[in-house]
Protein backbone atom coordinates (compact mmCIF):
# COMPACT_ATOMS: atom_id res chain seq x y z
CA UNK A 1 0.00 0.00 0.00
CA UNK A 2 1.43 3.44 -0.88
CA UNK A 3 2.35 5.61 2.08
CA UNK A 4 2.31 9.35 2.59
CA UNK A 5 5.35 10.77 4.36
CA UNK A 6 3.89 11.81 7.70
CA UNK A 7 5.64 12.87 10.89
CA UNK A 8 5.03 9.95 13.25
CA UNK A 9 6.06 12.01 16.26
CA UNK A 10 3.37 14.51 15.30
CA UNK A 11 0.80 11.71 15.17
CA UNK A 12 1.89 10.50 18.60
CA UNK A 13 1.70 14.00 20.08
CA UNK A 14 -1.84 14.36 18.75
CA UNK A 15 -2.76 10.92 20.11
CA UNK A 16 -1.28 11.75 23.53
CA UNK A 17 -3.33 14.95 23.68
CA UNK A 18 -6.45 12.94 22.79
CA UNK A 19 -5.57 10.38 25.48
CA UNK A 20 -5.33 13.06 28.16
CA UNK A 21 -8.53 14.75 26.93
CA UNK A 22 -10.51 11.50 27.12
CA UNK A 23 -9.03 10.48 30.46
CA UNK A 24 -9.97 13.81 32.03
CA UNK A 25 -13.58 13.41 30.92
CA UNK A 26 -13.64 9.79 32.09
CA UNK A 27 -12.30 10.71 35.53
CA UNK A 28 -14.75 13.59 35.89
CA UNK A 29 -17.72 11.39 34.90
CA UNK A 30 -16.74 8.24 36.82
CA UNK A 31 -18.48 9.50 39.97
CA UNK A 32 -21.85 9.38 38.19
CA UNK A 33 -24.20 6.76 36.84
CA UNK A 34 -27.33 7.31 34.75
CA UNK A 35 -30.85 5.96 34.69
CA UNK A 36 -30.19 4.18 31.42
CA UNK A 37 -26.96 2.59 32.68
CA UNK A 38 -28.98 1.14 35.53
CA UNK A 39 -31.76 0.05 33.17
CA UNK A 40 -29.17 -1.65 30.96
CA UNK A 41 -27.80 -3.40 34.04
CA UNK A 42 -31.29 -4.71 34.84
CA UNK A 43 -31.77 -5.90 31.26
CA UNK A 44 -28.47 -7.77 31.42
CA UNK A 45 -29.63 -9.35 34.70
CA UNK A 46 -32.76 -10.69 33.00
CA UNK A 47 -35.48 -8.03 33.26
CA UNK A 48 -37.52 -7.41 30.09
CA UNK A 49 -41.08 -6.75 28.99
CA UNK A 50 -43.61 -3.99 29.68
CA UNK A 51 -46.42 -3.32 32.15
CA UNK A 52 -50.12 -2.97 31.31
CA UNK A 53 -49.48 0.55 30.02
CA UNK A 54 -46.58 -0.61 27.81
CA UNK A 55 -44.00 1.06 30.06
CA UNK A 56 -40.81 -1.05 29.97
CA UNK A 57 -40.20 -2.89 33.23
CA UNK A 58 -36.58 -1.69 33.49
CA UNK A 59 -37.96 1.87 33.50
CA UNK A 60 -40.52 0.97 36.16
CA UNK A 61 -37.89 -0.52 38.45
CA UNK A 62 -35.40 2.33 38.03
CA UNK A 63 -38.08 4.94 38.64
CA UNK A 64 -39.13 3.02 41.75
CA UNK A 65 -35.52 2.94 42.99
CA UNK A 66 -35.26 6.68 42.48
CA UNK A 67 -38.41 7.21 44.51
CA UNK A 68 -36.96 5.04 47.28
CA UNK A 69 -33.65 6.98 47.18
CA UNK A 70 -31.78 3.80 46.26
CA UNK A 71 -30.57 4.28 42.71
CA UNK A 72 -27.33 6.00 43.73
CA UNK A 73 -26.27 2.67 45.28
CA UNK A 74 -26.79 0.81 41.99
CA UNK A 75 -29.90 -1.03 40.83
CA UNK A 76 -28.34 -4.48 41.04
CA UNK A 77 -28.02 -4.82 44.81
CA UNK A 78 -31.61 -3.86 45.71
CA UNK A 79 -33.02 -6.19 43.06
CA UNK A 80 -30.79 -9.09 44.04
CA UNK A 81 -31.60 -8.59 47.71
CA UNK A 82 -35.31 -8.90 46.90
CA UNK A 83 -34.61 -12.00 44.81
CA UNK A 84 -32.77 -13.63 47.72
CA UNK A 85 -35.28 -12.68 50.37
CA UNK A 86 -38.37 -13.71 48.40
CA UNK A 87 -37.05 -16.50 46.22
CA UNK A 88 -37.97 -14.66 43.01
CA UNK A 89 -36.30 -14.24 39.63
CA UNK A 90 -35.22 -10.77 38.49
CA UNK A 91 -38.19 -10.72 36.11
CA UNK A 92 -40.61 -11.60 38.91
CA UNK A 93 -39.17 -8.83 41.08
CA UNK A 94 -39.74 -6.32 38.28
CA UNK A 95 -43.29 -7.52 37.72
CA UNK A 96 -44.06 -7.25 41.43
CA UNK A 97 -42.65 -3.72 41.58
CA UNK A 98 -44.75 -2.74 38.57
CA UNK A 99 -47.86 -4.30 40.16
CA UNK A 100 -47.27 -2.37 43.37
CA UNK A 101 -46.95 -5.52 45.48
CA UNK A 102 -43.24 -5.12 46.25
CA UNK A 103 -41.27 -2.17 47.61
CA UNK A 104 -37.54 -2.51 47.14
CA UNK A 105 -35.22 -1.67 50.02
CA UNK A 106 -31.51 -1.48 50.74
CA UNK A 107 -30.10 -4.99 51.24
CA UNK A 108 -29.78 -6.21 54.81
CA UNK A 109 -26.59 -7.99 53.81
CA UNK A 110 -24.84 -5.88 51.20
CA UNK A 111 -21.99 -8.35 50.67
CA UNK A 112 -24.39 -11.19 49.99
CA UNK A 113 -26.40 -9.07 47.53
CA UNK A 114 -23.24 -8.07 45.67
CA UNK A 115 -22.06 -11.67 45.51
CA UNK A 116 -25.42 -12.77 44.12
CA UNK A 117 -25.38 -9.94 41.58
CA UNK A 118 -21.88 -10.96 40.51
CA UNK A 119 -22.99 -14.57 40.03
CA UNK A 120 -26.06 -13.62 37.98
CA UNK A 121 -24.05 -11.13 35.91
CA UNK A 122 -21.47 -13.86 35.22
CA UNK A 123 -24.19 -16.01 33.67
CA UNK A 124 -25.27 -13.10 31.49
CA UNK A 125 -21.69 -12.58 30.36
CA UNK A 126 -21.42 -16.27 29.51
CA UNK A 127 -24.48 -15.97 27.25
CA UNK A 128 -23.00 -12.94 25.48
CA UNK A 129 -19.67 -14.74 25.11
CA UNK A 130 -21.53 -17.67 23.55
CA UNK A 131 -23.07 -15.31 20.98
CA UNK A 132 -19.62 -13.95 20.21
CA UNK A 133 -18.35 -17.50 19.73
CA UNK A 134 -21.27 -18.27 17.42
CA UNK A 135 -20.32 -15.30 15.26
CA UNK A 136 -16.73 -16.53 15.01
CA UNK A 137 -17.86 -20.04 14.17
CA UNK A 138 -20.20 -18.86 11.42
CA UNK A 139 -17.52 -16.65 9.87
CA UNK A 140 -15.06 -19.55 9.97
CA UNK A 141 -17.62 -21.85 8.34
CA UNK A 142 -19.21 -19.53 5.78
CA UNK A 143 -16.45 -17.02 5.17
CA UNK A 144 -17.12 -13.32 4.69
CA UNK A 145 -17.06 -10.66 2.01
CA UNK A 146 -13.77 -9.17 0.88
CA UNK A 147 -13.04 -5.69 2.27
CA UNK A 148 -14.13 -3.03 1.70
CA UNK A 149 -17.33 -4.59 3.02
CA UNK A 150 -20.45 -3.31 1.29
CA UNK A 151 -22.69 -1.67 3.89
CA UNK A 152 -26.29 -1.20 2.84
CA UNK A 153 -29.24 0.45 4.59
CA UNK A 154 -32.86 -0.69 4.98
CA UNK A 155 -35.33 1.82 6.41
CA UNK A 156 -38.98 0.98 5.80
CA UNK A 157 -40.39 1.43 9.30
CA UNK A 158 -41.74 -2.12 9.24
CA UNK A 159 -39.38 -4.82 10.51
CA UNK A 160 -41.01 -7.50 8.35
CA UNK A 161 -40.53 -5.41 5.20
CA UNK A 162 -36.99 -4.62 6.34
CA UNK A 163 -36.33 -8.37 6.42
CA UNK A 164 -37.53 -8.74 2.81
CA UNK A 165 -35.29 -5.89 1.65
CA UNK A 166 -32.34 -7.12 3.70
CA UNK A 167 -32.55 -10.59 2.17
CA UNK A 168 -32.63 -9.09 -1.32
CA UNK A 169 -29.65 -6.85 -0.55
CA UNK A 170 -27.58 -9.74 0.77
CA UNK A 171 -28.38 -11.83 -2.31
CA UNK A 172 -27.33 -8.89 -4.50
CA UNK A 173 -23.95 -8.63 -2.74
CA UNK A 174 -24.27 -6.60 0.48
CA UNK A 175 -21.98 -7.71 3.31
CA UNK A 176 -23.52 -5.56 6.06
CA UNK A 177 -27.17 -4.68 6.61
CA UNK A 178 -27.88 -1.56 8.65
CA UNK A 179 -31.40 -1.14 9.95
CA UNK A 180 -31.99 2.61 10.17
CA UNK A 181 -33.76 3.64 13.35
CA UNK A 182 -37.12 5.42 13.40
CA UNK A 183 -36.84 9.21 13.36
CA UNK A 184 -36.61 10.57 16.89
CA UNK A 185 -35.95 7.29 18.70
CA UNK A 186 -32.65 8.65 19.99
CA UNK A 187 -34.65 11.14 22.07
CA UNK A 188 -36.90 8.53 23.68
CA UNK A 189 -35.88 7.75 27.26
CA UNK A 190 -37.18 4.20 26.97
CA UNK A 191 -36.80 1.32 24.52
CA UNK A 192 -39.97 0.24 22.64
CA UNK A 193 -40.94 -3.39 23.09
CA UNK A 194 -41.64 -6.13 20.56
CA UNK A 195 -41.75 -6.27 16.77
CA UNK A 196 -42.65 -2.87 15.31
CA UNK A 197 -44.29 -1.93 12.01
CA UNK A 198 -44.97 1.81 12.32
CA UNK A 199 -41.60 3.57 12.28
CA UNK A 200 -41.07 6.82 10.41
CA UNK A 201 -37.94 7.07 8.28
CA UNK A 202 -36.71 3.85 9.82
CA UNK A 203 -37.67 0.97 12.11
CA UNK A 204 -37.59 1.09 15.91
CA UNK A 205 -34.58 -0.54 17.55
CA UNK A 206 -36.10 -3.22 19.79
CA UNK A 207 -34.75 -6.54 21.01
CA UNK A 208 -37.40 -8.45 19.09
CA UNK A 209 -36.57 -6.58 15.88
CA UNK A 210 -32.92 -7.41 16.45
CA UNK A 211 -33.82 -11.08 16.87
CA UNK A 212 -35.96 -11.20 13.73
CA UNK A 213 -33.32 -9.55 11.54
CA UNK A 214 -30.50 -11.65 12.98
CA UNK A 215 -32.38 -14.85 12.17
CA UNK A 216 -33.14 -13.65 8.64
CA UNK A 217 -29.52 -12.72 7.93
CA UNK A 218 -28.26 -16.02 9.30
CA UNK A 219 -30.62 -17.80 6.93
CA UNK A 220 -29.71 -15.76 3.86
CA UNK A 221 -26.01 -15.93 4.82
CA UNK A 222 -26.16 -19.72 4.67
CA UNK A 223 -27.84 -19.44 1.27
CA UNK A 224 -25.27 -17.06 -0.29
CA UNK A 225 -22.29 -18.65 1.45
CA UNK A 226 -20.93 -15.76 3.51
CA UNK A 227 -21.62 -14.26 6.92
CA UNK A 228 -23.86 -11.17 6.72
CA UNK A 229 -23.25 -8.62 9.44
CA UNK A 230 -26.05 -6.73 11.18
CA UNK A 231 -25.85 -3.10 12.27
CA UNK A 232 -28.10 -0.87 14.33
CA UNK A 233 -27.85 2.27 16.44
CA UNK A 234 -27.11 2.44 20.16
CA UNK A 235 -26.78 6.21 20.27
CA UNK A 236 -29.26 8.44 22.08
CA UNK A 237 -30.78 8.48 25.55
CA UNK A 238 -30.90 4.67 25.73
CA UNK A 239 -27.42 3.98 24.41
CA UNK A 240 -26.40 1.43 27.10
CA UNK A 241 -29.71 -0.45 26.93
CA UNK A 242 -29.61 -0.85 23.18
CA UNK A 243 -25.99 -1.95 23.40
CA UNK A 244 -27.05 -4.64 25.89
CA UNK A 245 -29.84 -5.84 23.58
CA UNK A 246 -27.44 -5.89 20.64
CA UNK A 247 -24.99 -7.98 22.63
CA UNK A 248 -27.67 -10.48 23.58
CA UNK A 249 -28.98 -10.80 20.00
CA UNK A 250 -25.58 -10.96 18.24
CA UNK A 251 -25.46 -7.72 16.37
CA UNK A 252 -22.08 -7.24 14.72
CA UNK A 253 -21.83 -3.45 14.52
CA UNK A 254 -23.47 -0.58 16.37
CA UNK A 255 -23.37 3.14 15.72
CA UNK A 256 -21.76 4.47 18.87
CA UNK A 257 -20.08 7.86 19.01
CA UNK A 258 -18.78 9.67 22.08
CA UNK A 259 -20.06 13.08 20.94
CA UNK A 260 -22.67 12.60 18.19
CA UNK A 261 -25.66 12.71 20.56
CA UNK A 262 -24.36 15.88 22.17
CA UNK A 263 -23.73 17.75 18.95
CA UNK A 264 -26.47 16.56 16.61
CA UNK A 265 -29.27 15.51 18.99
CA UNK A 266 -28.71 18.00 21.84
CA UNK A 267 -28.45 15.26 24.44
CA UNK A 268 -26.77 16.45 27.61
CA UNK A 269 -23.01 15.95 27.41
CA UNK A 270 -22.64 14.53 30.93
CA UNK A 271 -25.32 11.95 30.19
CA UNK A 272 -23.66 11.07 26.88
CA UNK A 273 -20.13 10.74 28.23
CA UNK A 274 -21.29 8.38 30.99
CA UNK A 275 -23.55 6.34 28.72
CA UNK A 276 -21.00 5.97 25.93
CA UNK A 277 -18.47 4.42 28.29
CA UNK A 278 -20.86 1.73 29.57
CA UNK A 279 -22.35 1.01 26.15
CA UNK A 280 -18.94 0.68 24.53
CA UNK A 281 -17.82 -1.62 27.32
CA UNK A 282 -20.74 -3.91 26.45
CA UNK A 283 -19.93 -3.60 22.74
CA UNK A 284 -16.31 -4.51 23.44
CA UNK A 285 -17.20 -7.60 25.44
CA UNK A 286 -19.67 -8.74 22.77
CA UNK A 287 -17.13 -8.41 19.96
CA UNK A 288 -19.19 -5.68 18.30
CA UNK A 289 -17.55 -3.12 16.00
CA UNK A 290 -18.58 0.44 16.84
CA UNK A 291 -19.22 3.00 14.10
CA UNK A 292 -18.43 6.61 14.98
CA UNK A 293 -20.09 9.62 13.38
CA UNK A 294 -17.42 12.08 12.27
CA UNK A 295 -18.87 12.04 8.75
CA UNK A 296 -21.77 14.09 10.13
CA UNK A 297 -19.46 17.03 10.86
CA UNK A 298 -19.07 17.55 7.14
CA UNK A 299 -22.80 18.01 6.63
CA UNK A 300 -22.79 21.19 8.73
CA UNK A 301 -19.20 22.36 8.16
CA UNK A 302 -17.14 22.59 4.97
CA UNK A 303 -15.42 19.29 4.21
CA UNK A 304 -12.16 20.93 3.15
CA UNK A 305 -11.89 23.55 5.86
CA UNK A 306 -13.07 21.21 8.64
CA UNK A 307 -11.06 18.12 7.67
CA UNK A 308 -8.87 18.42 10.76
CA UNK A 309 -11.92 18.36 13.07
CA UNK A 310 -12.75 14.91 11.71
CA UNK A 311 -9.29 13.55 12.53
CA UNK A 312 -9.26 15.25 15.95
CA UNK A 313 -12.61 13.70 16.81
CA UNK A 314 -11.49 10.28 15.57
CA UNK A 315 -8.47 10.42 17.88
CA UNK A 316 -10.72 11.36 20.83
CA UNK A 317 -13.20 8.63 19.93
CA UNK A 318 -10.32 6.17 19.74
CA UNK A 319 -9.20 7.02 23.26
CA UNK A 320 -12.70 6.80 24.72
CA UNK A 321 -12.93 3.41 23.01
CA UNK A 322 -9.67 2.26 24.60
CA UNK A 323 -11.00 3.18 28.04
CA UNK A 324 -14.04 0.97 27.40
CA UNK A 325 -11.94 -2.03 26.37
CA UNK A 326 -12.42 -1.89 22.59
CA UNK A 327 -9.59 -3.21 20.44
CA UNK A 328 -8.50 -1.34 17.27
CA UNK A 329 -10.27 -3.96 15.14
CA UNK A 330 -13.53 -2.96 16.85
CA UNK A 331 -13.10 0.74 16.08
CA UNK A 332 -15.11 1.67 13.00
CA UNK A 333 -13.93 5.27 13.01
CA UNK A 334 -16.01 7.29 10.56
CA UNK A 335 -15.15 9.76 7.82
CA UNK A 336 -16.70 10.80 4.52
CA UNK A 337 -16.26 11.81 0.86
CA UNK A 338 -18.00 15.20 1.06
CA UNK A 339 -15.90 17.88 -0.69
CA UNK A 340 -17.86 20.11 -3.05
CA UNK A 341 -17.51 18.59 -6.57
CA UNK A 342 -16.94 22.07 -7.96
CA UNK A 343 -13.68 22.43 -6.00
CA UNK A 344 -10.64 22.11 -8.23
CA UNK A 345 -8.57 19.03 -7.37
CA UNK A 346 -11.27 17.96 -4.91
CA UNK A 347 -10.56 14.30 -5.70
CA UNK A 348 -6.93 14.78 -4.65
CA UNK A 349 -8.04 16.22 -1.32
CA UNK A 350 -10.52 13.39 -0.77
CA UNK A 351 -7.72 10.92 -1.44
CA UNK A 352 -5.38 12.79 0.90
CA UNK A 353 -7.92 12.80 3.74
CA UNK A 354 -8.80 9.11 3.38
CA UNK A 355 -5.15 8.04 3.18
CA UNK A 356 -4.28 10.19 6.19
CA UNK A 357 -6.98 8.50 8.26
CA UNK A 358 -5.83 5.07 7.07
CA UNK A 359 -2.24 5.73 8.16
CA UNK A 360 -3.11 7.31 11.51
CA UNK A 361 -5.31 4.30 12.35
CA UNK A 362 -3.61 1.39 10.54
CA UNK A 363 -5.37 -1.32 12.58
CA UNK A 364 -8.84 0.23 12.85
CA UNK A 365 -11.84 -1.07 10.92
CA UNK A 366 -12.50 2.27 9.22
CA UNK A 367 -15.98 3.25 8.04
CA UNK A 368 -16.09 5.42 4.93
CA UNK A 369 -19.27 7.33 4.06
CA UNK A 370 -20.46 8.35 0.56
CA UNK A 371 -21.27 11.80 -0.83
CA UNK A 372 -24.60 13.13 0.42
CA UNK A 373 -24.30 16.88 1.03
CA UNK A 374 -23.54 17.70 -2.60
CA UNK A 375 -25.85 15.17 -4.24
CA UNK A 376 -28.38 17.15 -6.27
CA UNK A 377 -30.90 14.67 -7.64
CA UNK A 378 -29.01 14.43 -10.95
CA UNK A 379 -28.74 10.64 -10.88
CA UNK A 380 -26.14 10.45 -13.65
CA UNK A 381 -23.74 12.85 -11.97
CA UNK A 382 -24.51 11.19 -8.63
CA UNK A 383 -23.54 7.79 -9.97
CA UNK A 384 -20.19 9.26 -11.06
CA UNK A 385 -19.67 10.87 -7.65
CA UNK A 386 -20.29 7.47 -6.06
CA UNK A 387 -17.83 5.82 -8.45
CA UNK A 388 -15.10 8.29 -7.42
CA UNK A 389 -15.93 7.60 -3.78
CA UNK A 390 -15.64 3.86 -4.49
CA UNK A 391 -12.24 4.42 -6.07
CA UNK A 392 -10.87 6.32 -3.07
CA UNK A 393 -12.17 3.59 -0.77
CA UNK A 394 -10.36 0.75 -2.54
CA UNK A 395 -7.15 2.70 -3.16
CA UNK A 396 -6.86 3.66 0.52
CA UNK A 397 -8.05 0.24 1.76
CA UNK A 398 -11.05 1.27 3.81
CA UNK A 399 -12.90 -1.50 5.65
CA UNK A 400 -16.60 -0.61 5.93
CA UNK A 401 -17.95 1.00 2.77
CA UNK A 402 -21.39 2.56 3.04
CA UNK A 403 -22.82 2.41 -0.46
CA UNK A 404 -23.62 5.69 -2.15
CA UNK A 405 -27.01 5.97 -3.84
CA UNK A 406 -27.49 7.83 -7.11
CA UNK A 407 -31.00 8.74 -5.87
CA UNK A 408 -29.64 10.46 -2.76
CA UNK A 409 -31.59 13.71 -2.22
CA UNK A 410 -34.62 12.27 -4.06
CA UNK A 411 -36.14 9.48 -1.97
CA UNK A 412 -35.39 6.52 0.27
CA UNK A 413 -33.61 4.07 -2.05
CA UNK A 414 -35.59 1.38 -3.81
CA UNK A 415 -34.21 -2.14 -4.21
CA UNK A 416 -33.16 -1.36 -7.78
CA UNK A 417 -31.26 1.74 -6.59
CA UNK A 418 -29.34 -0.39 -4.14
CA UNK A 419 -28.63 -2.99 -6.81
CA UNK A 420 -27.09 -0.35 -9.09
CA UNK A 421 -25.02 0.96 -6.15
CA UNK A 422 -23.73 -2.55 -5.44
CA UNK A 423 -22.86 -3.08 -9.12
CA UNK A 424 -21.01 0.24 -9.22
CA UNK A 425 -18.93 -0.61 -6.14
CA UNK A 426 -18.24 -4.19 -7.22
CA UNK A 427 -17.06 -3.03 -10.65
CA UNK A 428 -14.67 -0.45 -9.18
CA UNK A 429 -13.38 -2.79 -6.46
CA UNK A 430 -12.78 -5.58 -8.97
CA UNK A 431 -11.22 -3.58 -11.78
CA UNK A 432 -8.98 -1.67 -9.32
CA UNK A 433 -8.37 -4.55 -6.90
CA UNK A 434 -4.57 -4.21 -6.75
CA UNK A 435 -4.22 -0.59 -7.80
CA UNK A 436 -3.24 0.37 -4.25
CA UNK A 437 -0.12 -1.81 -4.48
CA UNK A 438 0.87 -0.50 -7.93
CA UNK A 439 0.98 3.24 -7.24
CA UNK A 440 2.96 5.62 -5.05
CA UNK A 441 2.23 9.09 -3.74
CA UNK A 442 4.58 11.75 -5.10
CA UNK A 443 6.98 12.84 -2.41
CA UNK A 444 6.25 16.48 -1.65
CA UNK A 445 3.26 16.42 -3.98
CA UNK A 446 -0.09 18.09 -3.46
CA UNK A 447 -1.73 15.03 -1.88
CA UNK A 448 1.08 14.59 0.64
CA UNK A 449 1.22 18.30 1.45
CA UNK A 450 -2.52 18.39 2.05
CA UNK A 451 -2.35 15.42 4.45
CA UNK A 452 0.54 17.01 6.33
CA UNK A 453 -1.41 20.27 6.58
CA UNK A 454 -4.49 18.53 8.03
CA UNK A 455 -2.33 16.59 10.49
CA UNK A 456 -0.67 19.78 11.71
CA UNK A 457 -4.05 21.45 12.16
CA UNK A 458 -5.27 18.40 14.08
CA UNK A 459 -2.33 18.45 16.45
CA UNK A 460 -2.87 22.15 17.14
CA UNK A 461 -6.60 21.69 17.68
CA UNK A 462 -6.10 18.84 20.15
CA UNK A 463 -3.49 20.85 22.04
CA UNK A 464 -6.04 23.66 22.37
CA UNK A 465 -8.74 21.24 23.56
CA UNK A 466 -6.34 19.75 26.09
CA UNK A 467 -5.89 23.21 27.57
CA UNK A 468 -9.57 24.14 27.83
CA UNK A 469 -11.17 20.69 28.22
CA UNK A 470 -13.52 18.85 25.90
CA UNK A 471 -16.76 20.31 27.35
CA UNK A 472 -15.48 23.83 26.72
CA UNK A 473 -14.38 22.89 23.21
CA UNK A 474 -17.87 21.61 22.43
CA UNK A 475 -19.25 24.79 23.98
CA UNK A 476 -17.14 26.83 21.57
CA UNK A 477 -18.53 24.91 18.59
CA UNK A 478 -15.17 23.42 17.64
CA UNK A 479 -16.87 20.33 16.18
CA UNK A 480 -19.37 20.69 13.31
CA UNK A 481 -19.74 24.40 14.17
CA UNK A 482 -22.45 23.49 16.70
CA UNK A 483 -22.25 24.67 20.32
CA UNK A 484 -23.55 22.76 23.39
CA UNK A 485 -23.17 23.36 27.15
CA UNK A 486 -22.49 20.92 30.03
CA UNK A 487 -25.85 21.60 31.67
CA UNK A 488 -27.90 21.95 28.50
CA UNK A 489 -29.67 19.41 26.37
CA UNK A 490 -31.90 16.47 27.12
CA UNK A 491 -31.33 13.87 29.82
CA UNK A 492 -29.40 15.71 32.54
CA UNK A 493 -32.10 14.70 35.02
CA UNK A 494 -31.03 11.09 34.44
CA UNK A 495 -27.48 11.70 35.72
CA UNK A 496 -27.08 10.33 39.27
CA UNK A 497 -24.10 10.86 41.58
CA UNK A 498 -22.89 7.50 42.90
CA UNK A 499 -22.85 6.82 46.61
CA UNK A 500 -19.69 5.56 48.29
CA UNK A 501 -21.04 1.99 48.22
CA UNK A 502 -22.25 2.08 44.60
CA UNK A 503 -22.03 -1.32 42.93
CA UNK A 504 -22.44 -2.59 39.40
CA UNK A 505 -21.20 -6.11 38.61
CA UNK A 506 -20.56 -5.68 34.89
CA UNK A 507 -17.47 -3.42 34.61
CA UNK A 508 -15.25 -5.82 36.55
CA UNK A 509 -16.54 -8.79 34.52
CA UNK A 510 -16.43 -7.18 31.08
CA UNK A 511 -13.33 -5.02 31.39
CA UNK A 512 -11.51 -7.78 33.22
CA UNK A 513 -12.17 -10.06 30.27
Amino acid sequence: MPQLQLDQSQIERARESARRIARRVFDDMSVFTTTTVERATLRLLGIDGVDENFVPLPNRVVTHLQEQQLLQHGAATAVLAAMQERGLSAQQVAEAVAAGTLTLAAPKDGAAARAAAQALASKSCEQIAAQRATRSERIATLGEGRAPWLYLIVATGNIHEDVVQARAAAEQGADIIAVIRSTGQSLLDYVPFGATTEGFGGTYATQENFRLMRAALDEVGAKVGRYIRLTNYCSGLCMPEIAAMGAMERLDMMLNDSMYGIIFRDINMQRTFIDQFFSRMVNAFAGIIINTGEDNYLTTADAYEAAHTVLASQLINEQFAVLSGLTPAQMGLGHAFEIDPKMENGFLWELAHAQLVRQVFPDATLKYMPPTKHMTGNIFKGHIQDALFNMVSTVTQQNIHLLGMMTEAIHTPFIQDRFLAIQNAQYVFNTMKDLHSEIEFKSGGQIEQRAQEVLAQTEAMLADIEQIGLPSAIGKGMFAEISRTPTGGKGLDGVIRKSADYYNPFPSLMLGA
